[in-house]
């Protein structure tokens, strides 16, 4: 996922996409917490996503505010 595929998408679109991106970070810790994770790599990939998904809602809402 990359930042011009979230910017295309609504508040609403990235609100969901949000909580199912915690939702998996959660998951991810517990199977670390675990020993259950396989990929190992995949906790950095949900968290740079999270702070994509996090960046694009944050500058939608400073335009909307400019507006």
């Amino acid at each position: 996922m990359n930042a011009t595929e979230l910017r295309e998408k609504t508040p609403d679109q990235l609100r969901d996409e949000l909580a199912a991106l915690k939702k998996e970070a959660f998951n991810l810790r517990f199977q670390s917490a675990t020993g259950a994770m396989e990929n190992t790599a995949r906790t950095r990939v949900v968290r740079r996503d999270i702070a994509r998904v996090m960046t694009v809602l944050n500058e939608k809402a400073a335009a909307a505010a400019a507006e």
